[in-house]
């Protein structure tokens, strides 16, 4: 299992996907587990979840950078 594209797939739905952003932000370990369709050790989940976490913290802020630039640029 490619963790890293596992990340991706799951950044993705979660931004596609309202129902699952709510399940992820109520319980990311089982919904997680869901999408992957194994049970894994606790340490390996966690570390999946917090891969995630910090994927999306990373595209947000990119996100706000981008929109704080864009504004700059249309103010010249």
């Amino acid at each position: 299992m490619d963790i890293k594209e596992k990340i991706e797939e799951i950044v993705k739905k979660i931004k596609n996907d309202k129902n699952f952003e709510k399940e992820f932000k109520q319980n990311p370990i089982k919904s997680v587990e869901n999408i992957l369709g194994v049970d894994l050790p606790d340490d390996k989940i966690n570390a999946i979840v917090d891969g995630i976490k910090a994927k999306i913290s990373v595209d947000d802020m990119k996100n706000k950078i981008g929109g704080i630039f864009d504004k700059i640029k249309n103010n010249k």
